[in-house]
């Protein structure tokens, strides 16, 4: 009995999944554009920064940003989520928002000395990525 438990648990699924063609939808993305627009602020991030962490042109981030926000891609959608995880984890880790504020712009050690907007600067979706690994294992989440 107890190995059926065992063997339970150790199986894998291999059934094949369906490809979900866009896991985020057109709204949730939206509405997250709109979350990272306040989170910038926040952040002191410049509009000029803004669209690299997006991955815009700074025209088209402008227009976004007032209000007519455009078609946003799977790679756009993939980094907004990670901006909102790196956010999340400031939270968790931060008792006092102004301090995560002003973490995501201090040099940092883990970072070679920059800071994680500079590292997120790169302009790579690895790059936002490396930040919220990070921020992820400071915090202990797996």
């Amino acid at each position: 009995m107890e190995n059926d438990a065992v063997t339970a648990l150790l199986r894998i699924e291999t059934a094949q999944r369906d490809f979900v063609p866009d896991p985020i939808g057109d709204d949730e993305a939206a509405a997250m554009f709109r979350a990272a627009v306040n989170l910038f602020r926040l952040w002191r991030v410049t509009d000029e920064e803004a669209a690299v962490l997006i991955d815009l042109p700074v025209r088209t981030y402008r227009r976004w940003k007032a209000g007519e926000i455009g078609r946003i891609s799977r790679d756009g959608k993939a980094r907004l989520s990670n901006l909102m995880g790196i956010h999340k984890a400031l939270r968790l880790i931060f008792t006092e928002p102004q301090r995560g504020y002003d973490w995501i712009k201090r040099p940092n050690s883990d970072f070679g000395g920059k800071s994680a907007v500079d590292v997120m600067l790169g302009g790579e979706l690895t790059d936002l990525m490396r930040v919220r690994r990070l921020l992820d294992a400071e915090r202990g989440a797996w």
